[in-house]
């Protein structure tokens, strides 16, 4: 299936098939990012030294500059990772939705809130490191978060074109929505009151009211 989204920026054209964007069972960084990504959670990218990476994964340091050859290429692959991880779920979510705009967003809405409370560390770090990208990986990685964006800005859009949904205003609605979902990784807890299913019925509801639906 493939359909196309639109909203002020050019036409995304999206296709995907399967369910298994809702699965979190395993961990697909590999053990070296998993390692990389377990120090910048602690001490953050700048207090995090090679040498501590290399030590955490059980590798000399000239053994993890085999594999990565600077610290910024560690950063550089977790952040690519959550960013391409999240893109493909959302493609799988929307095509699952199929061409119902409020199921559209509904799937959209379950799978950030899903990504940002499953993978909060991944989640946060692509987030809170995005000062530390250098210039050509700072503009791909926002590239890639503006892409993302879009799927939601076109789903409102659309649906506020279309009687769908009611809010006067679906650009700033959209970015409501977005930021109340992606805000998940800043204080969601395993250990908390909710699960993440439960965590996506509530801002489900919340969300639904931001646009009017």
């Amino acid at each position: 299936m493939s359909y196309t989204v639109r909203s002020g920026d050019p036409a995304l054209s999206i296709s995907g098939s399967g369910t298994g964007w809702r699965t979190y069972a395993q961990n697909d960084l590999s053990p070296i990012l998993t390692c990389a990504l377990q120090c910048f959670m602690e001490h953050g990218y700048h207090g995090t030294t090679i040498r501590r990476v290399a030590a955490r994964c059980g590798l000399s340091v000239p053994g993890l500059y085999h594999h990565y050859p600077s610290k910024h290429s560690l950063l550089v692959a977790i952040t690519s990772h959550a960013m391409a991880d999240l893109w493909t779920r959302s493609e799988q979510a929307l095509t699952e939705a199929g061409p119902s705009l409020s199921d559209q967003f509904d799937f959209l809405v379950e799978c950030v809130v899903l990504f940002h409370s499953r993978r909060t560390g991944l989640a946060f770090i692509a987030f809170s490191e995005i000062r530390s990208l250098d210039t050509s990986a700072r503009a791909q990685h926002i590239a890639a978060r503006d892409r993302q964006q879009a799927l939601m800005y076109a789903v409102v859009e659309q649906g506020a074109k279309s009687g769908v949904f009611a809010t006067p205003f679906p650009r700033e609605a959209s970015l409501a929505v977005i930021t109340m979902c992606t805000g998940v990784a800043q204080w969601f807890r395993p250990d908390g009151a909710l699960t993440p299913e439960q965590l996506v019925e509530r801002i489900r509801e919340i969300t639904r009211m931001a646009v009017g639906k």
